[in-house]
Parts: C-alpha cells; sequence; structure tokens
C-alpha cells in the first residue's frame, strides 16, 4: 500500500510540473519575448558618441540668459554654427524669445530642470514636476517638444534613467568635456581646457550663464575649427554614432561586443554643471 501510494504522488507531481511549464502566462516572460525591447543604458546615457568623422557637439547650461545668450548666439550665426542648449523652465519662462530664437536658428533646445535642483536627492514626483514644467515652457517657446535632457550637476540614479525614458521619452545626456567654467577661471583657462579634452565624438559643456565663458568661445570656436572639428547638435552626433570595433587581445574569445557609444555609457556624475 506504501508503494502504491508513493506512485501517484510522484504521477501527481509529473503533472503538475508539465502543467505549469506549459502556461503561456508564466509571469517569467521577458519584454523582448512579448515583442518589447527593454531599453538599454547605451541608447539611454551619452556622454559622447563613438563616429568616423571629426564631429563634436557644443552644449551650454542653465540659461536663456537675458544678456550672454544673445551674445552667444550672434557667435554661433557669424560661424554657421550649431549647438545645443540645457535650458532653465524658470528662465524660459522669463525670456521665451531668446529660446524661441535659438530654436529658430537651428539650436537643438533640451530640457535641464525648472530650478537646478539635486535629482538624485529627490522624490519622483519631484523630479516629474521639474520635467514636466519645463517641457512645457520649451514647448510653449518654441512649438517644439524637447527629446534631450541634461540632469542638473550630471546627477541622476540609474532608476531614475529609465522612468524618465519611459515616461518622457527623453535621452540623457552627459559629458566628456568639462572646462569648469562655472569656477570662472578666466577665458583662456576654459579655452585651453576645451581644447586639450576634446575629441571626435565630444559632447563639450560650458554655461551661458558667465561672461567668462562667452569672452572665450569666440578664440575656441577659431581654434576647434582649425584643429578640424565640425559642429553638430547633440541628436545630430547621437545619429552619427557607429559601432566601434572590438578590443583586440591576445587571449581567445576576450573580444568585446561592438557598441556604438565608446564613452557614452556613464552611469556616475561626471562633475558639477551650474
Amino acid at each position: 500500500m506504501f508503494f502504491l501510494r508513493l506512485y501517484f504522488l510522484c504521477v501527481a507531481a509529473l503533472v503538475a510540473t508539465r502543467t505549469l511549464g506549459a502556461n503561456p502566462e508564466n509571469p517569467s516572460q521577458t519584454p523582448e519575448k512579448n515583442g518589447r525591447k527593454a531599453p538599454t543604458e547605451q541608447n539611454i546615457t551619452f556622454n559622447s558618441v563613438h563616429t568616423d568623422g571629426p564631429y563634436i557637439a557644443m552644449t551650454f547650461d542653465d540659461g536663456p540668459s537675458a544678456t550672454l545668450t544673445p551674445k552667444l548666439l550672434d557667435l554661433l550665426a557669424a560661424r554657421h554654427i550649431k549647438a545645443t542648449f540645457f535650458v532653465i523652465g524658470e528662465n524660459v519662462a522669463e525670456h521665451p524669445e531668446i529660446v524661441e530664437r535659438a530654436a529658430r536658428e537651428g539650436h537643438e533646445i533640451g530640457n535641464h530642470s525648472w530650478s537646478h535642483p539635486n535629482f538624485g536627492k529627490m522624490s519622483q514626483e519631484s523630479v516629474r514636476s521639474q520635467l514636466r514644467r519645463t517641457d512645457d515652457a520649451i514647448t510653449n517657446a518654441t512649438g517644439k517638444r524637447p527629446t534631450l535632457m541634461r540632469p542638473p550637476y550630471g546627477s541622476i540614479t540609474d532608476r531614475e534613467k529609465y522612468w524618465i525614458h519611459d515616461e518622457f521619452g527623453y535621452q540623457i545626456i552627459l559629458w566628456d568635456v568639462d572646462p569648469y567654467d562655472w569656477r570662472r577661471p578666466g577665458p583662456a583657462v576654459v579655452r585651453n581646457r576645451i581644447l586639450k579634452e576634446t575629441q571626435p565624438g565630444s559632447i563639450v559643456l560650458s554655461h551661458d550663464i558667465h561672461p567668462g565663458t562667452i569672452e572665450a568661445m569666440p578664440s575656441t570656436f577659431d581654434a576647434l575649427e582649425a584643429k578640424g572639428f565640425k559642429f553638430v547638435t547633440v541628436s545630430e552626433l547621437i545619429h552619427m554614432a557607429t559601432p566601434q570595433a572590438p578590443h583586440r587581445s591576445s587571449e581567445p574569445g576576450a573580444n568585446s561586443p561592438s557598441a556604438c557609444c565608446s564613452r557614452g555609457i556613464s552611469a556616475e556624475p561626471l562633475g558639477r554643471a551650474e
């Protein structure tokens, strides 16, 4: 009797296992199996891009400034250079005509929060409010919603990257060249730091709210052009991304897979962006 009961228990367990395995509602299914590809860090966050050409993106944060941003726009127009402006919502609401001019002249406008708080220390609802208000202000000024976002100070958690991308559709833009112009070291220092660090695919950080930065730009633009660099917006630079050749190694099977964003997937703040 004991062996007969044991036999029936084994049969019942086998039937149950097969039934669970055949269940199409198995919750362990991945988004990819459901036909929806989950976003990856490589197509959400960029601090530079791997390109085959000498293309770079100049970016300016924290404006618009009533006096300095128009001067910068004049410099850019005279040199036929397109840049990307990561604007503060409060400033957009105060000077929408400057943002409208920048967009009309072919520059890209990105979201840099409403009042420049540290996203990494905020609740999801507070971050959402900062982004939404600025998104609306940019749209009202330009007639177009932004597709890029730069977190103040470069501070953002991995979790924030994914829900912001999912909810707003933003790509998160950091940088790989930082002249620390917010410390106001002087125009010559700002220029020399940018020239020293910039390479093809770089995203250059600076701020159009500091007089020394605006003073540095004419010679900086000229020197970068003399080096052969060509200026594009951040979105244009991302669209130019090319696969990076895998690294060769003496060990068999040690090659890493190619990636389009060789230096563009940093999850940590790269510096303070005032």
